[in-house]
């Protein structure tokens, strides 16, 4: 019995890391911000009588996280003037990022969006543009923190701070508005203001984290080098301030792409093709779910509490589960875990839709689901981690967390039409079924890992025998 709770205290040791904690109050200080401009604003301004149309632009304000690869490369190669100096590069950025989104949180909450309206659309478009940004930095922070065995704990970790945020920033939120209101049953334009003040004053937690954490060290000598030399290319048909900046704007905006490309050479390709369709099963699924639930007769409490707390819950401990799995057993074997459990739980929504109503078997569905969900999930962000290089971290993360979603996506739309056409069991196999060639892939990227590996052994074996024989003839 004790050695078998000394091996559950050896698994779990990896949670105590000190890295761990940082993560989990950045991952607070990330999931905060995208509430205050998504759900719980759009609850402020209906009831303070905003028309509908009004409320469904500022819908589009989200979109800034969409798009945060664009000036991702900014964060990479770009020294911020007294933040770089006094903090380094990426505690830098984020220093900054968090007062930018402590003073737009403050800007929204002094603004009266029936007096107003335009400053307050101001104010929390600059806030999703510092949260998109400080989603950038972290990220970069994370993977050059820790190393790869250690980056599915950090993703679960972040990710329990993550979601733990997201209902602070609406639930409590909302509490906050209604308590400070408690005499008034219509609107109150100060109980918003209030609330939106003290999720300013939360985000100190993430500032407060970054103040004490410690910069990690980045070798950036070759992308560096790189640039230097680009500089000197450039320097031959141009001044040298214009050979600076044109040397600037390739290191920073092509030679992130280049160098993955270089790195892995004809396997980018079906690395891409991994990014672009791991996550197809789940997302395609989900995108019906809630409408499913609806048309098995769930009611609106049934649904809030399986699918939103009790499949939150559920996330987490499996995101849990796979940080502890990809220490143990490496990245490659938990991501093809992942996408096995994904698509076979598929199949339990496929009896669900057979049996209908039921709420027991929904709990034992939708548990199965999202901890399945939450392992998978820990893996590839372990496994995009790994993908990235130093000096390019930031730009190539945020671009290939963009790839993961764009293809599954667009897949998704089709999913209405597909259930009209062929109902809900079909639907809930077909979305199980598409998951398999993940694992195909899979399997192909390891094997061409193993013989890379094989190949550079050799080589290495070679060059050391060698060396050994010019020894042997020199005696």
């Amino acid at each position: 019995m004790s050695d078998i709770l000394s091996r559950c205290r050896d698994l779990v040791a990896v949670y105590y890391h000190k890295r761990v904690l940082i993560l989990l109050l950045l991952g607070f200080s990330a999931g905060l911000p995208l509430m205050l401009v998504f759900s719980t604003l759009s609850f402020w301004l209906r009831e303070a009588g905003v028309d509908r149309a009004a409320i469904g632009y500022f819908s589009w304000i989200a979109l800034t996280y969409a798009f945060k690869w664009a000036w991702s490369p900014l964060v990479d190669r770009m020294s911020l003037p007294i933040f770089t100096a006094f903090f380094g590069r990426r505690r830098g950025w984020m220093i900054f990022a968090q007062l930018c989104l402590i003073g737009s949180i403050i800007g929204m909450s002094m603004s009266d969006p029936l007096e107003d309206l335009e400053r307050l659309a101001l104010c929390a478009l600059l806030l999703a543009f510092a949260s998109a940004t400080q989603d950038i930095v972290i990220d970069a922070f994370r993977i050059e923190s820790a190393p790869e065995k250690m980056q599915a704990a950090l993703a679960a970790a972040y990710q329990v701070g993550y979601r733990s945020a997201m209902i602070v920033a609406t639930a409590g939120a909302l509490t906050i508005a209604a308590w400070v209101s408690s005499d008034n049953q219509g609107y109150n334009l100060e109980s918003w203001q209030t609330a939106y003040f003290i999720m300013a004053l939360l985000m100190g937690v993430g500032l407060i984290t970054a103040l004490f954490a410690k910069e990690p060290l980045v070798d950036t000598k070759e992308a560096d080098e790189e640039e230097r030399l680009l500089q000197l290319h450039f320097s031959e048909r141009y001044p040298d301030k214009v050979a600076k900046a044109f040397a600037w704007i390739y290191s920073a905006s092509v030679l992130p792409f280049s160098d993955f490309f270089r790195r892995y050479g004809k396997t980018a390709i079906l690395i891409l093709l991994l990014i672009s369709c791991y996550r197809i099963s789940d997302i395609v699924m989900g995108v019906m779910a809630n409408v499913f639930y609806v048309d098995m007769g769930f009611s609106k409490e049934e649904i809030a509490f399986l699918s939103k707390v009790y499949g939150l819950i559920m996330t987490l401990l499996g995101a849990g589960a796979g940080g502890i799995l990809v220490m143990k057993y490496g990245t490659m074997r938990i991501l093809f875990l992942g996408a096995l459990l994904v698509a076979l739980t598929n199949l339990l929504f496929a009896w669900q839709a057979h049996i209908g109503y039921n709420v027991s078997f929904l709990t034992f569905a939708i548990s199965v689901d999202n901890f399945s969900a939450g392992i998978a999930t820990a893996a590839f962000i372990a496994y995009l981690s790994k993908l990235t290089s130093s000096g390019y971290s930031a730009t190539q993360y945020a671009l290939l967390s963009s790839i993961m979603i764009l293809f599954p996506k667009f897949i998704a739309g089709f999913s209405g039409e597909y259930v009209n056409a062929f109902g809900y069991v079909n639907f809930f196999i077909a979305a199980s079924l598409i998951g398999f060639p993940v694992l195909l892939l899979i399997s192909l990227l390891n094997r061409a890992n193993i013989i890379e590996e094989q190949r550079i052994e050799a080589k290495a074996k070679a060059k050391t025998e060698a060396e050994n024989e010019q020894e042997s003839d020199k005696k």
